[in-house]
């Protein structure tokens, strides 16, 4: 008898993979793959960087700005301005990820702890990658396949690039492993990931305590209204000590290592 081609065996069989039929499978692949490299990277815990893929470097928003042709209308150049006026969470989380990365660096700890973990792609995630790559140490991107915006970024450590087809999977990595998170400006995708992230919390489908900055007071402060949820009873008072608000690098630093330090939050958070 001949020997059996490998794409004769169901799992090598592209088109039972691709199909309706194959989606627990390719569940499952997006569970045990990250698993796979977490473990191979020695990677116990993370520090998670939410934020909007919008979001432009400082040299990069400056230099459109300067070389944005003289007919150019008066609204792309008000859309430039702010690209520049928003390009400072570019620079803070870059340098908060940075100083968060040393910290970590000098931690005694065979595994590594609090590394940083973004959505992998540009904006702020590239910023966090970046931070920690220039400090020396690994960082982790969460990519996902999206048809209108890049995935991945220069910075990513390697074998850490990790790419996803589901969001809930996507979300789950996140948030398995995380010991604190910093939400930066962003749009739905950072709105949404920060509402499901207090509402584990909040119904404790995450029973840790994990400090939760939001950083850019002005942002936050325009985009919800935080009291007014709790006056109207939506939410409980006690819900809005689930989060820090923050506006500087030194204080989201302190906050969140302060907390690591004082609380030994170890394992997986479900």
């Amino acid at each position: 008898m001949s020997k059996m081609n490998q794409k004769d065996r169901f799992y090598y069989n592209q088109d039972l993979l691709g199909s309706p039929s194959g989606r627990s499978l390719r569940i499952l692949s997006e569970y045990y793959g990250p698993l796979q490299r977490l473990e191979r990277n020695n990677i116990s815990d993370t520090i998670v960087f939410f934020g909007s893929a919008r979001i432009l470097a400082k040299e990069d928003a400056e230099k459109a700005l300067a070389n944005a042709p003289k007919d150019t209308d008066e609204q792309m150049i008000a859309r430039m301005k702010m690209d520049l006026r928003m390009s400072r969470y570019y620079e803070d989380a870059r340098e908060l990820a940075k100083k968060l990365t040393n910290w970590s660096k000098g931690l005694k700890d065979k595994k590594h702890r609090y590394i940083i973990c973004s959505g992998g792609g540009p904006g702020i995630m590239e910023a966090s990658n970046r931070g920690a790559s220039e400090a020396g140490g690994i960082n982790v991107g969460l990519t996902v396949s999206l048809p209108f915006e890049s995935s991945g970024n220069e910075w990513i450590s390697d074998d850490l690039d990790m790419k996803f087809h589901y969001f809930f999977m996507r979300k789950f990595w996140f948030l398995y492993l995380a010991k604190a998170l910093i939400v930066w400006p962003g749009g739905f995708g950072t709105l949404d990931e920060l509402m499901e992230l207090l509402t584990l919390i909040q119904t404790e489908k995450i029973k840790k305590r994990l400090p939760i900055v939001l950083y850019g007071k002005e942002f936050w402060e325009n985009v919800v209204n935080w009291e007014y949820l709790a006056e109207i009873g939506t939410i409980s008072p006690k819900d809005l000590d689930l989060f820090h608000i923050s506006d500087e690098i030194g204080d989201t630093f302190q906050y969140v290592t302060d907390f690591l330090n004082n609380n030994e939050l170890k394992g997986p958070n479900f």
